[in-house]
């Protein structure tokens, strides 16, 4: 039985945000990438997609950076 090919010649849909789990300690805060959001086609809302899921400290959507290495931790972002 032959397949048809699937998106696999389509870019990837890049994500409108990306969710950050932030603490704080002291005056410091600490941020970790934990997934991202994709706005939905009749832009009414957002599908949040996330890797893990703190249990605590509060998760920030910032709007991704263009030109920013993907670092797995960003501590002291603000």
């Amino acid at each position: 039985m032959a397949r048809e090919k699937t998106n696999q010649n389509l870019p990837l849909n890049a994500p409108d945000y990306l969710a950050w789990h932030v603490t704080q300690k002291g005056d410091k805060a600490y941020w970790n990438k934990v997934g991202a959001a994709w706005k939905h086609k009749d832009e009414r809302g957002y599908t949040l997609q996330l890797e893990t899921c703190p249990i605590n400290g509060r998760i920030v959507l910032r709007l991704p950076l263009e030109d920013a290495p993907d670092a797995a931790n960003d501590a002291g972002r603000s």
